[in-house]
């Protein structure tokens, strides 16, 4: 039993430095050529525009139905609901734009990375990189960050726009808050530097994705089940690893609310 135990702690020791020592070498290999501009910018295309109908439409929902319920009880417990535009903008930038566009963003493109390097994995594609002098991690993963940082970056950003325009629209044709009051009692409470925060959140969310991907991509295990696996893992864990972040990004930034 306790070897047992020591043995699991010692391989999540190890799992640890590995996936450090993978971070270790995708910043160095982002920041020393050569580049490669051509994938990145298809990386980005999948990350990106292939992404935005899917995170749009999910945001805006979500923050149509947190506008509604929020006047709904503010309603039913102190019959006015003037402050729902305020603490839906703020809800929105701080919270729900960033992390729920980041969390679907792992759903798909993280599956997508952790799937395409296990398989290279299993039928020793990567071996072959190798082989020829190639540099997995410069060849595979470091397009997949560049990506993903300046990706997230940009989802984060359009996604919190269009949660503030649905939460307007929904304030005006449901709610009966005109134009102007909506964005003055918004005033109140956000200001541009919220923006800037979520921005940077998509940004750090964007960088756990390829990494925590290709990390397990290249630990797979032989055969099918192994693909499935690295796929469930990878996803499970960027999951937790945003919700960590998130509660820490949104710890360090309240002192500068």
């Amino acid at each position: 039993m306790v070897s047992t135990v020591g043995t699991q702690i010692i391989y999540r020791i190890k799992m640890v430095q590995d996936f450090f020592y993978l971070l270790g070498q995708t910043l160095w290999r982002t920041f020393s050529a050569p580049y490669r501009p051509r994938e990145i910018i298809k990386q980005m295309e999948f990350v990106v525009w292939q992404s935005l109908p899917v995170v749009l439409f999910s945001v805006s929902s979500a923050a149509v139905v947190t506008i509604i319920e929020s006047s709904f009880h503010m309603r039913l417990i102190i019959q006015n609901d003037s402050l729902v535009p305020g603490f839906a903008a703020m809800l929105i930038l701080r919270e729900l734009g960033a992390v729920v566009s980041a969390l679907l963003v792992t759903s798909r493109v993280g599956a997508g990375f952790a799937a395409e390097i296990a398989t290279m994995k299993i039928t020793e594609q990567i071996d072959a990189l190798k082989m020829l002098g190639i540099d997995p991690v410069r060849f595979l993963v470091v397009p997949k960050f560049i990506a993903c940082t300046v990706g997230g970056f940009l989802i984060s950003i359009l996604a919190n726009m269009a949660c503030l325009y649905c939460a307007i629209l929904v304030g005006k044709l449901k709610l009966g808050h005109s134009f102007e009051g909506f964005i003055s009692s918004m005033g109140n409470f956000i200001q541009f530097r919220d923006l800037i925060f979520a921005a940077i959140k998509g940004f750090c969310f964007g960088a756990v994705i390829p990494l925590v991907s290709c990390f397990y991509g290249f630990r797979c295990r032989s055969g099918a089940e192994g693909v499935g696996l690295a796929t469930t893992n990878a996803v499970v864990t960027s999951s937790v690893v945003i919700i960590i972040m998130d509660f820490s990004l949104s710890w360090f930034f309240s002192r500068y609310y």
